[in-house]
C-alpha cells in the first residue's frame, strides 16, 4: 500500500463484502417460509465434483411451505435428495423422478432457538473477519509510518478512522443479528 487512500479503500471493500457474505449466511437460515435462498449453501456430488444445487437443477417456490428442485439430468436426482436431506436445514425432500418436493415444516420452538444460536454464530465469525480486517489496515499504517511516508499525527488519525469504520461494520452487524433474530422468532 502506498497511501492511506488505498488502505482506506481496500479496507471498506473487504468489510463490505465480509457484510455481503454475512447477509449471504443469513439468507440461507429460514425463518418458518420456503424461499429459493435456503438452497444456496447446499452443494451435490455432481459429476465428481461438489456443485451448487442451482448448478444441477430449477429451484422453485409452489407455495409458502414447499421448495422444489427440478434436477436437470435424472442420474442427479439421488445426489441432489442425499444432499437434501445431510444438510444442517431438517429438509425432508420427496423425490418423484426429476422433481424433488421439499416441505418445509413449520418450525419448533426448540429449533428457532437453534437457529437464532447460529445466527449469532455467523455474527460472531463475521465480527471476527471485520476485527481482521482492522488489524491488517492498521499494519499497514504502521508500515507507511515505519517508511516515515506519514508523521506519528497521522498515523493516530488514520488509526482512528480505521476503528471507526470498524465499529460502524460492528454495529451493521449486530442490526442485521437483531433483524434476522426477529424474523426466526416470529412465528
Amino acid at each position: 500500500m502506498t497511501d492511506f487512500n488505498d488502505i482506506k479503500k481496500d479496507t471498506t471493500e473487504r468489510m463490505e463484502k465480509t457484510l455481503d457474505t454475512l447477509r449471504s449466511d443469513f439468507g440461507s437460515l429460514r425463518a418458518g417460509r420456503a424461499h429459493a435462498s435456503l438452497l444456496d449453501n447446499i452443494m451435490v456430488e455432481a459429476y465428481g465434483n461438489l456443485s451448487p444445487i442451482a448448478q444441477v437443477g430449477t429451484i422453485s417456490v409452489p407455495d409458502a411451505r414447499t421448495l422444489s428442485v427440478s434436477v436437470w439430468d435424472k442420474s442427479l436426482a439421488k445426489a441432489v435428495e442425499k444432499a437434501l436431506r445431510e444438510s444442517d436445514l431438517g429438509l425432508n425432500p420427496v423425490s418423484d423422478g426429476q422433481l424433488i418436493r421439499i416441505p418445509i415444516p413449520p418450525l419448533s420452538e426448540e429449533r428457532r432457538k437453534e437457529l437464532v444460536k447460529v445466527a449469532g454464530k455467523y455474527a460472531e465469525q463475521t465480527k471476527v473477519a471485520i476485527r481482521n480486517i482492522r488489524r491488517d489496515a492498521l499494519d499497514d499504517v504502521k508500515k507507511l509510518k515505519k517508511d516515515n511516508l506519514i508523521s506519528e499525527d497521522d498515523e493516530k488519525r488514520y488509526g482512528n478512522e480505521i476503528q471507526k469504520m470498524t465499529d460502524d461494520s460492528i454495529k451493521k452487524i449486530d442490526e442485521m443479528l437483531n433483524q434476522k433474530e426477529k424474523d426466526i422468532l416470529q412465528v
